[in-house]
């Protein structure tokens, strides 16, 4: 018994250790990275491929040519589709990826895989373009070069007898700080709504992709979403600064940041950005804490690895480099985080080491959509001829619910959402897939939910802007939304165009 308390209080109350911190930090991102990997085994070849949307060869020239010669534009933008970027290529990467993300997430994570699973993504997220351009992928690329020192060297246990180092454990707090603080201040310097409480009067209807339960929380009294906006100022304002504090309040602050995560988890689609900002979160708990809520076998085996655990000189130097380069690497995210200037989510290095981030600075006070209409007829004046196509994500039909979709991520969707705000000159990949319709392309169907034209390829496609707004429950046509028209976003096309077919061609995505 005596033996048995001695090992306990060693373990819980007399010096904060990290084993269980370590286990969930890696287990939940290589749960990211699984779904990452995924996303890009579905939809890479469709988006980037050799018959894809932007075809990533056509980009590795144009980088090329910039930067003068293909070694300067891998120095550049690091990836290893410089060596091939063949479709098959593009998949074989994305299968060893999610395939390694699962060796992670079953318990199996080392220094090597970890290398690995960031150099591939890496390599797609230099590739990928448009479709990856999201805060969300330089963060997963910062997490997960943290994570490489936070694993053991080549040892596959779970907990392995190398210890946890608190350096790392530190970083990873000092880039949840980033996170969440970078996200307040953009919020406070970007819109009028956040600043006067009333951003949540509209976000949940004009976020890129609703969710199953996001009408009715855009439904909800108007104390509750002004509510909302202040503890979302609490998490990212308020908490961030408690997190290098002493065990109760770091671990205040951290459940705080949970919280908000996991209601932004079911309220919208954000992609996988809510799950991964929560890896860097748990770094605010130690094992005290974990070996509360967790299964007693897995507190024991931490236990049991705590006490045999083997302390390195190496270890130590190795992680003071990687605090002394993420030292020097922070001196540009936090000038822009300070800055009146404050930009979101960048990069300030080619290898997105230590990135700036920020989300929703702005909140749209009307949600657009743009959906694509194809016909048979060889009339273009408006009829009931005119099918849609339906996303698998953005509305479209009046009486679908939004589906559940994160954390995987719709990249078309996401895109067309930007789009919708904007003007198909600054989203010129709109007319190759419009060119792609017209054929009907297997790999852009693919991204769509239904294809209204199997039996042959539609004469003329269009692209229709709307405004839509949620319906409340209970009308009597069983509506999720409403919807009015404003215009034609594309005017119609066919493949006897000229002007496409010469667009497409000096574009260089058809011959």
């Amino acid at each position: 018994m005596d033996e048995e308390f001695s090992s306990q209080e060693r373990f819980g109350f007399k010096r904060p250790t990290y084993w269980l911190t370590r286990f969930m930090i890696l287990r939940l991102l290589g749960i990211v990275y699984s779904v990452a990997f995924l996303v890009a085994i579905n939809q890479i070849v469709p988006l980037i491929g050799a018959n894809g949307l932007l075809p990533v060869g056509v980009f590795l020239k144009n980088v090329t040519n910039a930067y003068g010669s293909s070694t300067a534009g891998f120095f550049h933008l690091p990836s290893v589709f410089w060596i091939s970027h063949s479709d098959v290529f593009l998949l074989t990467i994305s299968w060893i990826g999610f395939l390694l993300s699962v060796v992670v997430v079953v318990g199996l994570a080392n220094m090597p895989i970890m290398v690995i699973l960031w150099f591939l993504y890496m390599s797609i997220v230099h590739a990928g373009q448009d479709w990856y351009g999201y805060g969300w992928e330089i963060q997963l690329l910062e997490t997960g070069f943290l994570a490489i020192f936070l694993s053991p060297v080549v040892d596959w246990r779970p907990f392995p007898k190398q210890a946890p180092s608190f350096l790392i454990i530190t970083l990873f707090r000092w880039l949840i700080f980033r996170i969440m603080l970078g996200s307040g201040l953009i919020k406070i310097r970007g819109d009028e709504v956040w600043r006067n409480g009333t951003a949540l009067y509209y976000h949940f209807e004009t976020q890129p992709l609703p969710g199953p339960l996001s009408r009715w929380f855009h439904f909800l009294p108007r104390f509750f979403l002004r509510a909302g906006v202040w503890f979302n100022y609490l998490a990212e304002l308020a908490a961030p600064f408690f997190i290098f504090w002493p065990r109760i309040t770091r671990h205040i602050a951290g459940v705080i940041i949970v919280l908000l995560q996991l209601v932004l988890i079911i309220s919208g689609n954000l992609s996988f950005l809510n799950w991964l900002t929560i890896v860097p979160a748990l770094a605010c708990f130690d094992d005290r804490f974990w070996r509360r809520i967790l299964p007693k076998a897995l507190v024991r085996r931490a236990e049991k690895a705590d006490s045999e655990a083997a302390h390195s000189r190496a270890i130590q130097i190795r992680s003071w480099i990687v605090v002394i380069v993420i030292a020097i690497l922070s001196v540009q995210p936090v000038l822009n985080m300070l800055s009146p200037h404050q930009v979101m989510n960048t990069s300030f290095d080619p290898l997105e080491l230590v990135n700036t981030y920020g989300a929703f600075g702005s909140v749209g006070g009307e949600r657009m959509n743009v959906v694509f209409e194809g016909t048979w007829s060889d009339s273009t004046a408006d009829s009931e001829d005119w099918k849609e196509y339906v996303y698998k994500g953005l509305p479209v039909s009046l009486k679908d619910r939004p589906p559940q979709v994160a954390p995987y991520q719709l990249r078309l969707d996401w895109q067309m959402w930007f789009a919708s705000m904007s003007t198909y000159d600054e989203y010129p990949w709109t007319l190759n897939l419009v060119w792609k319709l017209l054929h009907n392309d297997p790999g852009i169907q693919s991204l769509f939910k239904t294809n209204p034209f199997q039996e042959k390829p539609p004469r003329f496609i269009r692209a229709v802007l709307y405004r839509y707004s949620f319906a409340k429950a209970g009308n009597a046509r069983g509506e999720y939304w409403k919807r009015e028209r404003l215009g034609l976003w594309l005017p119609p096309f066919s493949t006897n165009d000229s002007s496409l077919v010469e667009f497409l061609k000096t574009e260089r995505w058809i011959q």
